[in-house]
């Protein structure tokens, strides 16, 4: 998503589709500034562009990274 690759920090996006309309998105970011800010623009985007395509309301969750490979 172009949105969020410029916000400072943007590491990685992740989009997967879990079946029966559900759909998972994971950005991964350096601090918790840039994923705070992140989720600012993708509500904005989401309620000017995609809210009546969507039949549930997105949920944000939030947390550090505690593995990597």
């Amino acid at each position: 998503m172009p949105i969020l690759r410029r916000v400072p920090g943007f590491v990685a996006y992740y989009w997967v589709d879990a079946g029966d309309g559900v759909m998972v998105s994971t950005s991964v970011f350096e601090d918790q500034a840039g994923a705070e800010e992140s989720i600012k623009q993708a509500a904005a985007f989401v309620r000017d562009n995609l809210a009546p395509l969507l039949p549930h309301g997105p949920q944000v969750t939030a947390g550090p990274v505690v593995a990597k490979g």
